[in-house]
């Protein structure tokens, strides 16, 4: 298998702090000041002494990538992303996850190749590993034009057939799905919950001096409808940290960053010359220039350069192309199955007439006849 790398035209700078030498006064020489460790009790001095030798050099804080922090890369795996307030357990995340995951392919048409099927699991497989997944993964391809990919609580993760055909790179394609999985490994669906419900909480007290009238019960209906339980539109917090985490996935995994947001800028630049074109997906909470130039600014300032980087493989052409084969192959299937409906009447089958067996008469065709004289 060919894989393409992206060398990178900058070199990581080196980590290492300069030492500064401090000033000493030499030995012997009055500095003005009376050195602390003469004015205390022999004791103490011999304590001090003791402590000085067996002292170690304290390491120093890190302040920009402090360790097992969100800005951490070398502690993916390690380290807790998720919210600080969740009211549901991992078990109870994956049997909610699972539940919803059957209505997803009760009415949807799934991708069935074998070959198709576990390439996208082996890239989505490769991301789980480098990311801070507590719960396993099950990823599986849907039948759709639509570029879109989600994931549901508990690790059930969807992509469609038209995500992987308009991705140009493999490492397109990664992004992505590093960033719906990064909404898993952050629980942001559950963690929606829980606000959801807090709020249904806190709006009980209102509700108990409501008067029992039509006005009350429209208010008591809007309170209830302002609470939308959604496991697949999040907050523009919750996108912008899947962002963040994403991209530090996908590096983690050896794919080039600035694939992710090359992708969206070309979805973007699609939707400015042709309007509508871009995916309902997008609608709702499009990356934004705002977002992209913050993810830009993320990756210069957590994660260290790199000499090349994963673009794209060989596989992904040929798993690519096999599909395209495939959704075509669906396409001229469903046109054939279609019923077509005719603006003008049909011709009703021809009969041969006389002794010529290719002369044909149309039986719905009008028909002169002579009229009966009236009279013998």
């Amino acid at each position: 298998m060919n894989v393409i790398l992206r060398h990178t035209l900058s070199f990581a700078l080196g980590s290492a702090l300069l030492a500064i030498p401090a000033f000493a006064v030499p030995q012997g020489q009055d500095s003005g000041q009376q050195d602390p460790a003469k004015t205390q009790p022999p004791a103490v001095q011999r304590q001090s002494q003791q402590q000085l030798g067996s002292e170690q050099p304290v390491p120093q804080q890190d302040t920009v990538n402090p360790k097992n922090s969100k800005d951490d890369v070398e502690a993916i795996g390690n380290r807790k992303v998720s919210c600080h307030m969740n009211w549901f357990s991992l078990e109870k995340e994956i049997g909610l996850g699972k539940q919803l995951a059957q209505e997803v392919e009760r009415s949807s048409k799934m991708i069935d190749d074998p070959v198709v099927t576990e390439y996208v699991n082996r890239v989505g497989q490769n991301l789980v590993r480098n990311s801070d997944a507590k719960v396993p993964f099950t990823i599986k391809v849907i039948d759709s034009d639509e570029v879109n990919a989600f994931a549901l609580p508990g690790g059930f993760f969807y992509v469609n057939s038209g995500l992987i055909l308009r991705a140009q790179e493999e490492s397109e394609l990664a992004g992505v799905m590093a960033h719906e999985i990064s909404h898993v490994t952050a629980r942001h669906g559950t963690c929606q919950a829980t606000k959801g419900e807090l709020m249904q909480l806190a709006s009980i007290p209102a509700m108990i001096f409501i008067p029992y009238t039509m006005a009350g019960y429209a208010l008591y209906q809007g309170l209830n409808m302002a609470i939308p339980l959604t496991f697949l539109k999040f907050s523009r917090d919750a996108e912008r940290e899947a962002d963040f985490l994403g991209i530090q996935y996908m590096y983690k995994a050896g794919y080039d960053p600035n694939s992710y947001v090359t992708f969206f800028e070309r979805v973007q630049a699609d939707e400015k010359r042709r309007p509508g074109t871009i995916p309902k997906v997008f609608s709702t909470h499009p990356p934004t220039p705002e977002r992209i130039a913050n993810t830009q600014k993320e990756i210069a300032r957590i994660l260290p350069a790199r000499q090349e980087y994963i673009v794209t493989t060989s596989e992904f052409d040929q798993v690519k192309g096999r599909l395209r084969n495939i959704m075509f192959s669906r396409k001229v299937t469903e046109a054939k199955d279609k019923p077509t409906l005719r603006s003008k009447t049909e011709q009703s089958k021809k009969q041969p007439t006389g002794n010529d067996p290719n002369s044909t008469t149309d039986d719905d065709r009008p028909t002169l006849k002579r009229r009966p004289d009236s009279q013998p």
